[in-house]
């Protein structure tokens, strides 16, 4: 379906580019957000990943799932944002809450205790996540929350399997580490 869009845009076809970004907009906002940890931004850098699709649909070739091609987008932008905030030194003080808009089913299961210790979690997780490198990060994003396979973590990443593997090894023990204090209350 994505690789017929595709063959649409590079035509042109403006209804292609639109149904294109309605099947996978939340897909990169979602994405951004985690590494970036500013949904704001997130909706900049999405845009940018759309844009980035049709200057270049005439040159895409479906040699992998076109999510991978999705994907390589994005981390690039990413990336690219991430090292401009670091030469900037700008430090965000929003906290991505795309993980957090649960929704209670029962109110008289609603506990303000638990929640409020589901809300520090879930904001020290995002933490966590938000200081590890950003390959390690880009590979926990789409591994934890994409569900992507191994291998298309490695293709988006440009790194072999054996690569991925010992990226989200390295990554989960960072992760282990820094919330230990937390998890050990």
């Amino acid at each position: 379906m994505d690789h017929m869009l595709m063959q649409r845009i590079a035509a042109g076809d403006h209804e292609a580019f639109r149904a294109l970004i309605e099947r996978h907009q939340d897909l990169v906002v979602g994405t951004v957000a985690k590494m970036l940890g500013n949904a704001s931004e997130a909706e900049d850098i999405s845009q940018q990943v759309f844009l980035r699709i049709w200057k270049s649909a005439k040159r895409y070739k479906p040699t992998a799932k076109f999510t991978t091609y999705l994907f390589t987008i994005t981390r690039n932008l990413v990336f690219n944002e991430a090292r401009r905030r670091k030469r900037r030194k700008e430090v965000s003080s929003n906290e991505i809450e795309a993980n957090s808009h649960q929704e209670i089913s029962d109110a008289d299961e609603y506990r303000p205790d638990r929640e409020l210790e589901r809300q520090e979690l879930i904001k020290m997780v995002n933490n966590a996540i938000k200081d590890l490198p950003e390959q390690q990060r880009m590979a926990v994003v789409l591994r934890r929350y994409e569900q992507m396979p191994y291998e298309e973590i490695a293709e988006v990443l440009g790194i072999s399997l054996s690569a991925v593997k010992s990226l989200l090894f390295r990554a989960r023990a960072s992760l282990r580490e820094s919330l230990e204090s937390y998890l050990s209350e």
